[in-house]
């Protein structure tokens, strides 16, 4: 049985608070489940960390929905949420009904994830009147990097804290189960997670946040070129793979891998009959 909405809005009751994690493949959303976080989510973040794009942009439905079938098959607990990409939830209720429906047939997601706050509520509210779970995403939008200027915190002027806290309590009202809030002052995010009774989650947010969201890529150190504000290293496995690779590219080279104990053995009898079957040619 996998974490259903209802288990994520009692942790908020109960001040218990959470990770989430991304996952893209079935290997790391094994390990993701088996460390006992409650929601994974496939985000359009693989646009940068697997498929090697700029940004998230270039992301498409098909995308989503092929990497969050590994995970559904790699994961038996947690909650997966898919992320819509760009413009498949933009140009009306009923485009995002669809592409949140794909989400679910055909990857196997419990819920999606979109962007926009009071913009987006109607949306929200379509979706979730049609029994599908909604995670919602205000503050910094990735998707909309090129309207906001850069990847930049949202919020920070009276103005901005204002709409920022308008978009939080419009898709708590319009039914999504909790709300991911990106790069907003921690001093706001703890204000919103205050006033809503879903739960937010951070992400470089501060530690006032109901739960936590993070790309696996960044707290596993995948990645030595660059490390966003947000995040922390738990691990450095661009290190230990880099030299992984560098020591089998040596023993391959060298004679020392592989050995006889690393292959499977053969009746001398068989071999000399193939001999005797297939002589060299002189």
């Amino acid at each position: 049985m996998r974490v259903t909405t209802s288990q994520i809005h009692a942790m908020k009751r109960e001040g218990k608070r959470f990770a989430a994690l991304t996952a893209y493949d079935v290997v790391t959303a094994k390990l993701v489940d088996e460390a006992g976080i409650p929601i994974i989510l496939v985000g359009d973040s693989l646009g940068m960390v697997v498929l090697g794009y700029d940004n998230t942009i270039p992301v498409t439905l098909d995308d989503i929905i092929h990497h969050t079938r590994a995970v559904t098959r790699g994961s038996q607990q947690a909650m997966i949420v898919a992320d819509l990409p760009f413009m498949t939830y933009h140009q009306s209720p009923e485009q995002a009904l669809e592409s949140a429906a794909r989400c679910m047939r055909e990857g196997g997601a419990q819920a999606v994830k979109l962007e926009g706050g009071r913009v987006m509520a109607p949306t929200i509210q379509r979706l979730t009147e049609s029994g599908i779970a909604v995670m919602a995403h205000i503050g910094l939008t990735p998707q909309s990097v090129n309207q906001l200027g850069g990847f930049k915190a949202q919020g920070k002027t009276s103005e901005q804290a204002t709409r920022v806290m308008e978009d939080a309590l419009a898709v708590q009202a319009a039914g999504a189960f909790s709300v991911v809030l990106e790069c907003v002052p921690a001093a706001l995010a703890s204000l919103i997670t205050d006033r809503l009774r879903i739960p937010t989650i951070g992400i470089g947010s501060g530690p006032g946040c109901d739960a936590e969201i993070q790309v696996i890529s960044d707290i596993l150190g995948w990645f030595t070129d660059f490390k966003p504000k947000h995040t922390k290293r738990f691990a450095q496995l661009a290190d230990d793979a880099k030299r992984a690779i560098e020591q089998y590219n040596a023993d391959v080279s060298e004679g020392a891998f592989p050995t006889l104990d690393h292959g499977f053995t053969i009746d001398e009898e068989v071999v000399r009959d193939v001999e005797t079957a297939f002589p060299q040619e002189r």
